[in-house]
């Protein structure tokens, strides 16, 4: 079956896991961007792709998301974290598939 992933930018240490829960309980494959891994603890518990970028630099987000758009369908790009929600804001409207519609709930 072919992974649906659901792009996760800097989680954050108190409600990461539960965004990664929430993907798995939806049968999406959750992968998170980070610049630095380690300081995401619900990382180490695996059921969560890891993939170290530079969050603070807008194109390196977006470029590993067109990396990973050739291979997988992205199903959503979000963030628990405020502070990137510019990053993600800007990424939809590159990764959303033609017929779906991007919601900010």
């Amino acid at each position: 079956m072919l992974k649906r992933p659901l792009i996760l930018v800097e989680g954050t240490r108190s409600n990461g896991l539960l965004y990664v829960k929430a993907a798995q309980g939806l049968g999406i494959y959750p992968i998170t961007l980070a610049a630095n891994p380690a300081r995401h603890d619900y990382l180490a518990a695996g059921g969560c792709e890891e993939i170290r970028v530079d969050t603070n630099n807008f194109d390196a987000p977006i470029g590993e998301c067109s990396r990973l758009n050739a291979t997988y369908t992205i199903v959503g790009i979000t963030s628990a974290d405020e502070l990137v929600y510019a990053t993600v804001w800007e990424a939809l409207p590159i990764f959303r598939s033609a017929g779906t519609e991007s919601h900010i709930d």
